[in-house]
C-alpha cells in the first residue's frame, strides 16, 4: 500500500525567495551597471524602431481589437498606439527581438536580457501616466534602469549554470521569470504576493525551442520574448489581486518543475545576485546575427577585404573552414535549404557567406531577395565547421567569456589565406571603449528611420545626458518616441 502524499503546504522554494528578496532589497549602486543599462536602453529601443520597417513585425503590433485606445495606458515607441500594459509589453517586446539585434548573454543557457524591457517599460509608463492623472509623482527613468539591471541579473545568473535548451525549453522562460519579478516590484506587490507571482511564472506553460531549430525554424522566435514579457505583466497583475501561489513550484515531487521539465535536477548557481550581468552583457553592434556568429561575421569581413586587395572575390573560394566553439555547432551549424529570415540568421554558414560576397551583413540580407543569390548557397556548401575545445573552454570561462571564431579560406588555385581569428566581438566588455561610440551611432541611425530631425535631436539630448535621463519621468521620455 502506497503512503499518502502529505498535504502540508511547504515553505516557498529557496530559489523563488532569493529572487524576490533580491528584487525587493538589493540597492543598485554600481555606476558601471547603470551606465551600461543606459546604453542598453538606447540600443534596445533602437532595435525596436528598426524592426518597425518590416511588415512581418508591424502586422503583430497594435491593440488586440483594432482602434482600441486605453486612457493612461502605455505608449508604444515609434508608433501612435496607447495600450493596456500587457499588450503594450507584447508590442515592445516583439519589436525589440524581431531582428535579433539586441543584447545577448551567453552561458550554459543563452538569451537576450533586454527582452525584459517590454514588460518593464510598458508597466512603468502605464503606472506613471496613471499617477500623473491622479496628481501623484510618476516613476523616473532611474526606476527603469534599475529594473533593467535586476532583470538582467536574474535572467543571466539563472543562465550561468542551468541549460534549459538541453531539455528542449526556450530561454524566454527566463524572460518571463525575470520580468514577473521586477514588474511585480514596480506594481507594489508585497513580499508574499511577489513570491506568489514568481511561482505562477514557474508553473506556467513554458515554450519549447521547436521554433528555433531545423526543420521548424520560424518567426515565432522573433515574438516569443514579447509573449513572455507580456505574460509576466499579466501574472504580476493576477498576483496583485491576492491570487494564491504555489510554494513548491520547483521542488514538488512528480509535479514540480524540476521533475517535470528538468530531469529531476535542481537549479545550480555560480554567484549571488548583484549587478554582474549588466556589467558584462554583450551588445550586438556590427551585425544583426545570432551572437555565436558575431566574430565569424567580423572575420569574414576582414577576409572580404583581403580578397579585394588581391583582386579576388568570393567566387574564387574553394573551401571555408570555421574553427568554432561547441555552442555554435549545436545551434547555428546548418546545411540544406533555409526557409525564411529566421532560419538564415541562425545559420553560421549564411552569416559568413554574405559578408564574404558583399562586404556587409544587415537585417535586409536575410530577406528572400538577397537569399536567392546562388553564390550564397554555393559558399555554404563549401563550408566546414570544426569545434576547437579551447574555444569551448574559453566560452564558459567566467573571466574570459569569449565567443571565438576563426576562418580559413582556400582558393580554387590552391592558395590558402592566413587564418583570421576573432576571440571577442566588438560588443564584448573587453572592447567596450571601441564599441560604445558605434553603439551610439547605431542608435542615431535607428532614430532616423522613424523620426524627423528635430524629434531625433530631442531624444538624443536627453538620452546622452545620464543625469537628465535618470531624473526624467518615464511618461515624458516615452512621449519623445511617439509618432
Amino acid at each position: 500500500m502506497s503512503a499518502p502524499v502529505s498535504n502540508v503546504r511547504p515553505q516557498p522554494d529557496r530559489v523563488l525567495v532569493d529572487i524576490v528578496d533580491y528584487v525587493l532589497d538589493f540597492e543598485i549602486d554600481s555606476a558601471l551597471a547603470l551606465s551600461t543599462a543606459r546604453y542598453c536602453l538606447l540600443d534596445t529601443l533602437g532595435c525596436g524602431l528598426e524592426a518597425l520597417s518590416y511588415p512581418a513585425c508591424t502586422k503583430l503590433v497594435g491593440p488586440i481589437v483594432p482602434g482600441t485606445i486605453v486612457p493612461h495606458g502605455a505608449k508604444v515607441p515609434g508608433t501612435s498606439f496607447q495600450l493596456d500594459p500587457v499588450q503594450a509589453a507584447f508590442n515592445i517586446g516583439a519589436m525589440i527581438r524581431w531582428l535579433d539585434f539586441n543584447d545577448t548573454w551567453l552561458a550554459a543557457e543563452w538569451g537576450h536580457p533586454s527582452d525584459n524591457l517590454g514588460g518593464i517599460l510598458a508597466t512603468a509608463d502605464w503606472l506613471s501616466r496613471t499617477a500623473v492623472a491622479q496628481g501623484k509623482p510618476p516613476l523616473t527613468m532611474r526606476h527603469v534602469l534599475e529594473a533593467m539591471v535586476k532583470a538582467h541579473e536574474i535572467q543571466g545568473c539563472m543562465a550561468l549554470e542551468n541549460s534549459f535548451n538541453e531539455v528542449g525549453l526556450d530561454h524566454v522562460l527566463l524572460v518571463k521569470l525575470a520580468s514577473t519579478a521586477v514588474v511585480g516590484q514596480m506594481l507594489g506587490l508585497t513580499r508574499d504576493e511577489l513570491i506568489n507571482a514568481v511561482s505562477l511564472a514557474m508553473v506556467d506553460g513554458q515554450a519549447l525551442r521547436t521554433y528555433r531549430h531545423a526543420p521548424n525554424t520560424g518567426s515565432r522566435k522573433s515574438w516569443a520574448a514579447g509573449d513572455a514579457t507580456s505574460r509576466a505583466v499579466r501574472l504580476a497583475l493576477i498576483a496583485k489581486t491576492g491570487e494564491m501561489g504555489y510554494p513548491s513550484a520547483l521542488t514538488a515531487k512528480t509535479w514540480g518543475f524540476y521533475d517535470v521539465s528538468f530531469k529531476g535536477r535542481p537549479f545550480r548557481f555560480q554567484r549571488p545576485y548583484g549587478s554582474y550581468v549588466m556589467e558584462n552583457v554583450l551588445f550586438k553592434i556590427a551585425f544583426p546575427a545570432e551572437f555565436h556568429a558575431q566574430t565569424a561575421a567580423e572575420a569574414a569581413m576582414t577576409l572580404h577585404g583581403m580578397l579585394a586587395q588581391q583582386g579576388r572575390s568570393a567566387q574564387d573560394i574553394k573551401q571555408i573552414t570555421i574553427r568554432t566553439h561547441e555552442a555554435a555547432i549545436r545551434i547555428i551549424d546548418k546545411s540544406g535549404p533555409l526557409a525564411n529570415p529566421a532560419d538564415r540568421d541562425h545559420c553560421i554558414q549564411y552569416m559568413v557567406a554574405v559578408p564574404l560576397i558583399f562586404g556587409r551583413l544587415t537585417a535586409a540580407d536575410y530577406e528572400d531577395d538577397v537569399a536567392q543569390d546562388p553564390r550564397i548557397d554555393a559558399l555554404r556548401a563549401t563550408t566546414v565547421c570544426v569545434e576547437d575545445p579551447q574555444f569551448t573552454k574559453d566560452y564558459h570561462d567566467p573571466v574570459k567569456r569569449s565567443i571565438a571564431n576563426a576562418l580559413t579560406i582556400e582558393l580554387n588555385d590552391g592558395t590558402r589565406f592566413e587564418e583570421v581569428v576573432v576571440e571577442y566581438p566588438i560588443g564584448h566588455k573587453r572592447r567596450r571603449d571601441e564599441g560604445t561610440p558605434l553603439l551610439i551611432e547605431k542608435f542615431r541611425t535607428n532614430l532616423a528611420r522613424r523620426f524627423p530631425a528635430k524629434q531625433q535631436q530631442a531624444i538624443l539630448d536627453v538620452s546622452l545626458d545620464a543625469a537628465r535621463l535618470e531624473a526624467m519621468p518615464v511618461n515624458e521620455y516615452v512621449d519623445l518616441y511617439v509618432i
